[in-house]
């Protein structure tokens, strides 16, 4: 009855009964009127025939009309007018996805600029960048694994901890397995309508107590896809053979092995794709492939909170009290 505006409602609806004082003030003014008379006692009329009636006369009811107004702009102040509470649909893409980056000697190889390790986590972090609805985590294996991050949304967090990583922080070796198992373990628990594992390697699995077709079915049975991609050029690659005593590197031509039938399988069973990067521009187009990929859109509701709107109908009732003072006290003073 008392919305007038579709936006709007009150808080204390129950006070609309208030409103039935205004029949009865009408009745007490109608009332008045009638009893609330002068008298002049006059020998003759003829003198008034000719007399108009002034326009105090037409405009004394005004008084009470702006009253009346003014009481009903102060119910409504009192029933507290406010915007209706309203949710609204907001779409946004979210995943929670976990990279295994493995960090081997072999990672140190030139065929990437600078080298393969360090492509990996410029690219790596502009992936991140790339994608500021999802929470990542970040798992670092060569002939170990451990996790290097949690999934986190602080990409901040995720993005400085890439610039301590380095060859050489756990024994060498190639556990394939070893980090992707680990990947799944940080992931295999989350709400997230989409989880990914992105697992970035260039060589064999040649150590670990986890074979990576194994990680792989445990991917499958906790709904983690996993995307893998193979780093390395095509035939040979400028790779380090040694380590001089003050800590350099011995570099000669080596071939280039990688294990994609066994990453080709892992994507293939867990519902995700191979990737073969042999030179930075191929990896960056290879997360972007992902990126396009995992763009999981979903709905979240984002609530309204409620705005009052009393403040208008205050002004109006004390605008329009001081106007019947004004005009009861100047224009339609009474004399006694």
């Amino acid at each position: 009855m008392f919305d007038f505006f579709n936006d709007i409602t009150f808080a204390n609806k129950e006070l609309r009964w208030l409103f039935l004082v205004i029949p009865f003030i009408i009745l007490w003014y109608f009332l008045k009127s009638k009893t609330n008379t002068a008298e002049l006692k006059t020998s003759s009329l003829s003198g008034f025939e000719n007399v108009k009636s002034s326009f105090k006369q037409y405009l004394r009811h005004l008084l009470i009309v702006l009253r009346l107004i003014a009481i009903s702009a102060l119910i409504l102040v009192l029933m507290r007018p406010q915007s209706r509470s309203s949710f609204k649909d907001v779409k946004t893409q979210g995943i929670d996805i976990v990279m295994a980056l493995d960090i081997s000697g072999s990672m140190l190889a030139k065929d990437f600029k600078p080298d393969r390790i360090e492509a990996a986590k410029e690219v790596a972090q502009d992936f991140i960048d790339s994608r500021p609805n999802d929470r990542i985590g970040l798992v670092i294996f060569s002939g170990e694994s451990f996790t290097q991050c949690p999934i986190t949304s602080d990409h901040a967090v995720i993005k400085n901890l890439f610039a301590g990583i380095h060859t050489g922080m756990v024994a060498d070796g190639t556990a394939i397995g070893n980090g992707l198992a680990t990947a799944i373990s940080r992931v295999k628990d989350s709400k997230s309508k989409s989880k990914v594992v992105i697992l970035l390697t260039d060589g064999v699995n040649n150590q670990g107590s986890v074979a990576p077709l194994t990680a792989a079915s445990i991917a499958k049975a906790f709904g983690v896809r996993v995307y893998t991609i193979g780093v390395g050029t095509t035939g040979k690659a400028l790779s380090p053979v040694g380590i001089y005593p003050d800590g350099s590197y011995e570099y000669a031509y080596v071939d280039v092995n990688i294990d994609e039938k066994v990453l080709g399988e892992i994507a293939s069973l867990t519902g995700g794709k191979y990737f073969r990067a042999t030179d930075n521009e191929k990896l960056r187009a290879t997360y972007s492939e992902i990126d396009r990929l995992e763009k999981t859109i979903f709905e979240e509701k984002n609530f309204t909170n409620k705005a009052e709107h009393f403040l208008p109908f205050a002004i109006i009732a004390a605008v329009l009290l001081l106007i019947e003072f004004l005009l009861k006290n100047i224009v339609f003073k009474s004399i006694p």
